[in-house]
């Protein structure tokens, strides 16, 4: 299922009912599972589509209801979901941001977004709040959970001398990347995968994200040096590098080289059992 080439009409029109809203299709944002767009009332709207079998481990935003605003998400207000043969579908109101996310329609950030000192700090403190949240929900991006096992898989496809064993478990949001943070203010979207992850998980996807603009790579590493620095934020950083390194050079574009790079210093870290500095080197 890829909403980007469904007929939507039939489908906005039952979120429309369920959720007693009217929505502006004109402000739509589809992604291939998932379409966003603005209520009249000033909220947003977002329909999701997944296999009928992720429910038991996936489950709807309303689980966001228990975090603490500090973590800058938006406040979820009501939500609906229904079966459609193997596919379970979620129609889900939430608060609507209107600051714009720093990279629209996805890609890889090329140039340097310049932000603020006051930016970090508060996305800083977000991540910081969010990882004190106990929960036993599995984060669970692109629908398959982050275990042990998929950490190891991932890093010893290409790198199977490295030692895996992940040592400390987070909350964290799970899809981290500059498509889903916003600026001016700095607000956190799209948490339907958030759940335990290791320590450092989100950093280091911001980070491996932002290699293709090294002073952006060095201020993601500055900001998040304790949780990258540990044991398991290296892991996390090595991760981030092997999926990319897995899916090729024609997947991962001008992100290639760097993060070859990247890794080399990474195993090279870990084999030593010492910290990186800010600059991702010994």
């Amino acid at each position: 299922m890829d909403l980007r080439t469904q007929s939507r009409a039939e489908l906005i029109a039952r979120a429309e009912r369920a959720l007693g809203v009217r929505l502006l299709p004109e402000q739509a944002v589809c992604k291939r599972r998932s379409l966003g767009m603005a209520t009249e009332r000033g909220t947003w709207v977002r329909i999701s589509v997944s296999p009928a079998e992720d429910a038991a481990e996936r489950g709807g935003l309303e689980a966001t209801a228990a975090l603490p605003t500090s973590v800058r998400h938006p406040r979820w207000h009501q939500g609906v979901c229904w079966y459609d043969g193997e596919l379970l579908w979620r129609a889900e109101e939430t608060e609507l941001v209107t600051d714009p996310v720093i990279q629209p329609g996805g890609g890889v950030l090329a140039t340097d977004p310049q932000l603020p000192q006051v930016w970090w700090h508060q996305l800083s403190d977000a991540l910081s709040e969010l990882s004190t949240v106990s929960t036993s929900r599995v984060a669970t991006p692109h629908t398959r959970p982050i275990t042990q096992q998929r950490v190891t898989s991932t890093i010893q496809a290409v790198f199977p001398d490295v030692e895996t064993t992940i040592e400390e478990w987070t909350l964290a949001h799970a899809d981290f990347s500059w498509v889903n943070v916003t600026a001016p203010t700095c607000r956190i979207l799209d948490w339907e995968d958030f759940g335990l992850a290791p320590r450092g998980w989100d950093a280091a996807t911001l980070w491996v994200n932002s290699l293709a603009v090294p002073a952006l790579a060095e201020q993601v590493q500055r900001v998040f040096a304790a949780d990258l620095g540990s044991r398991t934020g290296l892991l996390c950083q090595l991760h981030a590098c092997a999926e990319l390194l897995v899916a090729g050079e024609d997947y991962a574009g001008p992100l290639a080289a760097p993060v070859r790079n990247a890794a080399e210093r990474l195993v090279t870290a870990l084999s030593r059992h010492g910290p990186l500095t800010a600059a991702g080197r010994r």
